[in-house]
């Protein structure tokens, strides 16, 4: 399970850019996903669904039918939004994408948050 201080590597980090994602991109795609299983782990939840995108990412978190979409911006053109603005809200299922009410929650508060989408369960 990748930890917060290994994401935090990452702040006010330039990651590549161009036509295909750079292996700097993967690799911390990687150990955030890594990371958002430890924390699914850690409180029951199931990790229903990631799309992995260019440098960007979304995921869907589940507890007894009820779902939270998480997405992470852009990682090269808005830098630090990955920690410090991540898009959370409730979803009606894996292919919700317009869902809920936008929140924003930074990495080290997103436990709490997805807690209270879920109806403050673990």
């Amino acid at each position: 399970m990748a930890k917060l201080y290994e994401l935090e590597k990452y702040l006010c980090y330039e990651f590549s850019s161009g036509p295909y994602t750079g292996q700097d991109y993967k690799s911390f795609q990687t150990k955030y996903i890594n990371y958002l299983r430890g924390l699914c782990k850690a409180n029951g939840w199931t990790l229903a669904s990631v799309g992995r995108n260019h440098y960007e990412f979304s995921a869907f978190i589940m507890y007894e039918n009820k779902y939270v979409y998480l997405s992470i911006s852009d990682v090269r053109f808005f830098k630090n939004d990955w920690h410090n603005d991540i898009l959370v809200r409730t979803a009606n299922g894996e292919r919700d994408f317009r869902g809920g009410e936008n929140r924003r929650a930074m990495l080290p508060h997103l436990q709490s948050a997805v807690k209270r989408l879920l109806g403050g369960v673990a």
